[in-house]
């Protein structure tokens, strides 16, 4: 889909070209020729004969043919461009600048349909409409600055909004970044963010293309292309970092189940990019601020050496990095001792390291010189180093640009003098490093890169025993809405769920009967109610037949009852586990603590079907109640693996049957033994 005549144009026609650099079809020319583009520039006006110095063609069947077309007019006029430079000049890249389209209006849209029907018809690519262009390596094909520096390692960069890539672009400058590629994809007529992703990872050389990616996405369109794609190219070495913009609100949802309320598409958005391993971020500073970080050499521990000569930031870093679950270990020991007397009387060495406001650079460098030989409870370095004014800091900045160079471990530089020290840190940065402002976001987003765990494995085994015949019979005969209990048992035991013993009836005398076979003391479920202990429709410990006729008597006359579920008491922890299909994204396994918790605290966790062991036991591991759950103050525990196994089997349960959009198991009851489902709804929709 995405042409070599749109990425590497060897000759580009401006439609709309203008004198009028405040314009996007003048600042768009002007920034093409500022980029000194070595292809042929031709522009399209019928009003003008020359443009920026640049022939103007009054009519398209005048140019030559013509690789890209940049297109600044009105809406109203594009569709007839298109296809006479499509049709009569070979063009085969098309960047749409104006708006007017599908954002505006119905009249709009049907434009902008037919111009992709048009490029489409040719082979063509189009970016936009409604964007500020493409930026890369070859030519400044956007009408916005800034410009920044291109380097073929640099980031590539994808936006939804264009204005949005602009800021990006601002924030991420002064932090010493550069950029390969960005992408403005406006409306995402033809090629959105996810196909642009995908054109990156099939075109990767890990030799020559960019490590880095940054997304601002408004919509995910294409989660299952997102995933493939995004995760393909981090198992390749890159490293991609998000902001998913407009999270919706979960209340909003009317869900009839407790995993439906609970999981939004802001949770499957999470979900899916914690599956690819992209690090999500919220704003645009944390974003440039975690692609910086990802420009430096990898972090592979968690134990950080905080170098300092101002002890407020050092000690705000430390926090901002402890909160987060990375560790600033005490140094001590022999070798702490000697590195302390090479400094001012005073300093500290304990970590943070505080070298004081007089520290100098010969002692900056001792200390990251001791960091990297002596202190093996350290895995990074970062170092904080500002100026009062006093004095420059160039000596600073070298002993840092020499030491970063040779030293295996990463060193963090934190520069928070940005008015005073601006000159250095230019010179700094010219040397090809990054720099971090402010020390409480860098550590922030440190700790966020540190805990975003590697994509999963493209291929995920199921678990062993899946009854997938079983599984596809069950479904294939059942009808659209919730199954009955008799149906879910059937189900959960071709998934190998542990479930009770179990008995659904519709009648006195059977439920009596039942009862004797499953054996006293058990427990009575109303059928037909969603939430059952709000209507009264749970009864426990029941210990004789006369209460069991008594109850199912009055479980009958409950409102929507149409039967009585009868189980035995068994005891444990009640755990959840349950299913929502999220529409294009597949199904959001979550599980967390069980029964009337799950509505109170809100703790779980969320994977996308199928999940792994990893991902599983990570889902547990990461839940705010997990000490609960493992067992505390005596308290007896839920068996992990057991656990990790039903919240596998019930991602394979969806991935069989993926006519399941709601599946809850609360309580799952869990004990040092075993797991087992207790009670079960499962909704299909086929």
């Amino acid at each position: 889909m995405i042409s070599n005549k749109l990425i590497n144009p060897k000759s580009i026609v401006i439609v709309g070209g203008s004198n009028d650099v405040e314009k996007p079809g003048g600042k768009v020319l002007r920034n093409i020729l500022d980029g000194n583009f070595n292809g042929n520039i031709y522009v399209l006006n019928p009003k003008l004969d020359e443009v920026q110095g640049i022939k103007s063609y009054k009519n398209i069947s005048d140019l030559p043919d013509v690789d890209l077309a940049i297109i600044a007019i009105a809406a109203k006029y594009t569709v007839e461009t298109v296809e006479l430079l499509a049709k009569q000049k070979n063009t085969r890249g098309f960047i749409i600048l104006s708006a007017g389209y599908s954002e505006e209006s119905k009249e709009g849209a049907e434009l902008e349909h037919k111009i992709v029907e048009i490029i489409n018809s040719v082979g063509g690519s189009l970016i936009g409409p409604n964007c500020i262009g493409l930026l890369n390596t070859h030519y400044n094909g956007i009408f916005t600055t800034p410009i920044p520096k291109l380097d073929p390692k640099g980031i590539d960069m994808i936006s939804g909004s264009g204005a949005t890539a602009v800021f990006i672009m601002e924030s991420a400058l002064p932090k010493g970044l550069t950029f390969n590629s960005v992408w403005s994809v406006g409306n995402s007529a033809q090629i959105g963010v996810e196909d642009v992703l995908e054109y990156l990872d099939e075109t990767f050389d890990p030799q020559t293309s960019s490590l880095v990616k940054l997304l601002y996405i408004e919509k995910v369109e294409k989660p299952q292309k997102l995933l493939k794609h995004a995760s393909s190219l981090i198992r390749k070495g890159c490293r991609i970092a998000a902001i998913k913009a407009g999270s919706s609100d979960a209340g909003s949802r009317a869900a009839s189940s407790h995993t439906g309320a609970l999981a939004s598409s802001d949770v499957a958005v999470s979900t899916l990019f914690k599956k690819a391993g992209i690090v999500r971020c919220y704003g645009r500073e944390e974003l440039a601020t975690v692609a910086a970080i990802f420009q430096q050499k990898q972090l592979k521990g968690k134990n950080i050496a905080v170098i300092t000569h101002a002890g407020g930031p050092g000690v705000m870093l430390t926090d901002s990095l402890s909160n987060g679950g990375l560790d600033v270990p005490p140094i001590s020991g022999e070798k702490a001792e000697e590195l302390l007397s090479k400094l001012f009387p005073g300093s500290s060495v304990a970590n943070p390291i505080d070298f004081l406001a007089t520290g100098t650079a010969q002692q900056l460098g001792e200390i990251i010189e001791y960091c990297e030989k002596y202190f093996d409870n350290i895995d990074a370095m970062a170092v904080i180093f500002g100026s009062p004014g006093l004095f420059k800091i160039f000596d600073v900045l070298d002993v840092l640009h020499e030491k970063i160079i040779s030293c295996k471990k990463p060193i963090f530089p934190i520069l928070p003098s940005v008015k005073e020290t601006a000159e250095e840190i230019e010179q700094f940065r010219n040397k090809g490093h990054q720099s971090f402002p402010d020390e409480v976001i860098f550590g922030n987003a440190l700790t966020k890169i540190y805990n975003t765990a590697l994509p999963s494995p493209a291929n995920i085994e199921l678990p062993v025993n899946i009854n997938k015949e079983q599984i596809r019979k069950i479904i294939d005969s059942a009808q659209n809405g919730y199954l009955h209990p008799d149906i879910v048992a059937e189900l959960l035991d071709a998934a190998g769920i542990e479930r009770v013993k179990e008995a659904a009836v519709t009648d006195k005398i059977k439920a009596v009967e039942a009862s004797k076979k499953i054996g006293f003391p058990l427990v009575m479920k109303v059928i037909g109610p969603v939430h059952k202990s709000d209507v009264g429709g749970v009864v426990l410990n029941v210990k004789n037949t006369e209460t069991v006729e008594k109850e199912f008597e009055r479980m009958m006359t409950i409102k929507d009852a149409t039967g009585v579920l009868l189980q035995p008491m068994i005891s444990g922890k009640e755990i959840f586990a349950g299913v929502k299909a999220e529409s294009k994204f597949g199904h959001l396994v979550l599980a967390g603590l069980g029964g009337i918790f799950i509505e109170v605290l809100k703790d779980i966790n969320s994977a996308l079907a199928p999940v792994s062991e990893i991902e599983a036991l990570e889902m547990i591991k990461n839940l705010k109640s997990f000490k609960i759950i493992e067992g505390v103050r005596g308290q007896e525990g839920v068996n992990i693996p057991a656990f990790v196994d039903a919240i596998r089997r019930i991602g394979a349960l969806v991935t069989v049957a993926p006519e399941i959009i709601e599946m809850d198991i609360n309580p799952l009851l869990g004990n040092s033994r075993t797991v087992t489902a207790v009670d079960a709804r499962i909704r299909i929709e086929k």
